[in-house]
Parts: structure tokens; C-alpha cells; sequence
């Protein structure tokens, strides 16, 4: 990827590291080191504006990045018994990413979404008010690829 359209100021650096997420899915130690010399500005300060910021993923996701819930009312209503659920599943942890690529499982505080909860967020879609069979409803379609 090419850095050229964006100026070397410091101000570069949040759209710089937009660009290369949008890209590449995540930002590689490789690709900060780049930004780190091109801005000419400490690696540093770039993984402490890139650690700082949520938006920012430091490992690649699955084709479908599933995000569980763990707000104080998604945990009142099941949320560790929903991801255990996808983790037995899957055979990944919370953070982990199957080998095919295809499921990535991270653990979120909150999802914003208390009034349906328990809920999870697979990619940009939200699932709530969810039990163990809606849950393994999601598991078939989602290895049939038809989410």
C-alpha cells in the first residue's frame, strides 16, 4: 500500500492507520513500523495512538467476526452460557480465530443493545434475545455460509 496520499504531518497518522485497516483487515507490527518511519514520528507513538483508539484490530478476523456481549445485562441473561456455546463449537476461544478462517470470537463490554439482551454481533448484523437454540440456529446457517 502506498502512503503518498496522505500528507507526513502527524495529523496523517489516524487516517493512515484507517487506510491500512481498511486494507488489510488489521494493522500488522510491519505495516505501523512503515507508518512509524514515513511519518518519521516514534513506532511508539503509533502503537499508543493505534492501542488507544477501539476501531483499531491487531490480528486479522474471520469471514464472520463474531462479538459476544459481556455488558452487565447480557451477563445477567446468559452471555457466558452463549459463548460457551461458540467456543465448544468452534473449538476457539474469545479472541481466537478458527483455522479455515472462517469464525473469529471476540469478547466485547458492551454492545449497546441491553433491552434484547443476551446479544452477540456477527460482523455488522446484532442477534438478541438469545437461548441456546437460537443460538444453534446461528451456528448451522453460519457454517452453511448463508448468514
Amino acid at each position: 500500500m502506498s502512503f503518498e496520499e496522505f500528507s507526513k504531518k502527524k495529523s496523517s497518522l489516524i487516517p493512515l492507520l484507517q487506510k491500512i485497516q481498511e486494507n488489510y483487515g488489521f494493522l500488522s507490527a510491519d505495516e505501523m513500523q512503515k507508518v512509524s518511519a514515513y511519518l518519521e514520528i516514534p513506532l511508539s507513538k503509533v502503537y499508543g495512538v493505534a492501542t488507544f483508539y477501539s476501531q483499531f484490530r491487531f490480528r486479522a478476523l474471520g469471514k464472520f467476526a463474531i462479538s459476544i456481549c459481556h455488558g452487565t445485562s447480557c451477563h445477567v441473561n446468559g452471555s457466558v452460557d452463549i459463548a460457551q456455546i461458540f467456543k465448544d463449537e468452534f473449538e476457539i476461544d474469545e479472541g481466537g480465530i478458527t483455522p479455515d478462517g472462517l469464525v473469529s470470537l471476540e469478547r466485547v463490554a458492551c454492545l449497546g443493545c441491553c433491552s434484547i439482551s443476551p446479544v452477540i454481533q456477527i460482523n455488522d448484523k446484532i442477534y438478541g434475545h438469545l437461548n441456546r437454540k437460537k443460538v444453534e440456529k446461528l451456528i448451522k446457517k453460519l457454517k452453511a455460509g448463508d448468514l
